[in-house]
């Protein structure tokens, strides 16, 4: 049995039919229901020192043990922890890391006294420790839920969070998603070593602009297995947090919100040997001209599902997704200008990988998430819309879900 190591702290859219259209009406529904109560003004970024919020593998506590059971939700009271989160956060940034008892069909993060929808934080079906990035709302006195279908013991690691706009605060700027990094073309990360990258000046960011945090995608290609990966600001501590596991030595990719350290670089320590490639989505600077904020939506929601009925066997190649368009169930606004997904592919077999990116724009050479071993697979994408369609691209074919709880507008 191998052993994983996740650093502990003492500490074109279309209708569904059957089941899938009710599980989009009701979510439509919850939409409607709640619209009065979404935020009518933005939230905006600010950057923090990573921390690790909850822990059960840890003695029982409100933010250790016990494990999460199977079928249920344990709510989690983030502002009452030791990572000094702001009672008016109105979202936090979370990686979450599942260490199943046996498989788990899913698991979801959501805010607490909402229903949590037909919505997926991860899945590790096999059983494997695994991580996600996601955005959570705050709910009710700034708590969020968690809820597993199977038993599992769950880590969560804070790197940031959104609150009211203020002096401090940073706005985020949607980039055409480019390549950063692939040291595939020189050598590997050397297991337990740290390495700095330099990522200013970098063709992929406007000449001109200052990051203060960067909205990256780790792509690890690993020779063997890979325990953890975490990324940091130059010139701070290395955090006890995760940013990526990887116990199956497959190429695995999650994405990061990492505040940009001296010189604007960030390090990057891996347990163990790895190729690594890091793609950038956006930024985050002060706030300025065609800055967005961060809304909430009403309600957890499922954005698109590419599977039309039971006899649907997927997709490949390209196609074009409406989202803030009237007639979809999460009553998303014209006005957003990006969208916050947890994209879930089930693909048949080996899918190399898929890149989600703003319609009319050429397709990047970058890539979201890759399913090589042929798992069910998700990662956090923020992805710009220029006019309120997203494309999709897929290797080889697959089913996609794009499941949201947050988006950005002026």
């Amino acid at each position: 049995m191998t052993i994983i190591h996740v650093p502990r702290v003492v500490s074109s859219f279309r209708a569904l039919v059957g089941a899938v259209l009710v599980m989009f009406l009701i979510c439509g529904m919850a939409a409607a229901q709640a619209a009065d109560t979404a935020p009518t003004n933005g939230l905006q970024y600010y950057p923090a020192a990573s921390c690790r919020v909850v822990d059960t593998r840890n003695p029982n506590g409100p933010f250790g043990g016990p494990s999460i059971q199977g079928g249920t939700s344990r709510s989690f009271p983030i502002p009452q922890s030791v990572c000094n989160i702001p009672s008016n956060a109105g979202a936090y940034i979370f990686t979450v890391t599942a260490i199943p008892h046996a498989q788990l069909s899913l698991l979801t993060a959501y805010p607490t006294g909402q229903n949590r929808g037909a919505v997926t934080t991860l899945v590790s079906r096999d059983g494997r420790v695994k991580s996600e990035p996601t955005i959570v709302p705050a709910g009710t006195n700034g708590a969020i839920s968690i809820y597993a279908s199977d038993t599992t013991d769950v880590v969560v690691d804070y790197t940031g969070y959104f609150a009211p706009a203020s002096q401090s605060s940073l706005q985020f700027y949607p980039l055409t998603a480019c390549r950063l990094v692939d040291t595939r073309q020189g050598q590997p990360l050397q297991g337990g070593q740290v390495t700095n990258f330099s990522l200013l000046p970098s063709p992929c960011i406007p000449s001109g602009v200052t990051p203060l945090s960067y909205v990256l995608n780790f792509t690890v290609v690993p020779s063997g297995t890979l325990s953890y990966l975490t990324a940091w600001p130059t010139g701070q501590t290395q955090p006890l947090v995760v940013t990526l596991t990887d116990p199956t030595g497959t190429i695995v990719a999650n994405m990061g919100i990492v505040p940009a350290g001296q010189n604007g670089d960030i390090s990057v320590y891996p347990s163990n040997n790895t190729n690594l490639i890091i793609d950038i989505t956006g930024f985050f600077g002060v706030p300025g001209a065609g800055g967005l904020s961060l809304y909430n939506t009403a309600q957890p929601c499922h954005a698109y599902t590419s599977q039309r009925n039971v006899f649907d066997t997927g997709f490949s190649q390209r196609i074009v997704i409406p989202v803030s368009v009237p007639g979809n169930p999460c009553g998303l606004p014209s006005t957003a200008q990006a969208f916050v997904f947890n994209a879930t592919v089930s693909p048949p077999g080996i899918l190399p990988y898929l890149t989600l990116w703003a319609d009319t724009e050429t397709q990047p050479v970058v890539a979201n998430l890759e399913a090589v071993d042929g798992s069910v697979t998700s990662n956090m994408a923020i992805v710009p819309t220029l006019n309120n369609y997203v494309d999709a691209f897929a290797a080889n074919t697959t089913q996609l879900s794009l499941d949201i709880m947050n988006y950005f507008a002026p």
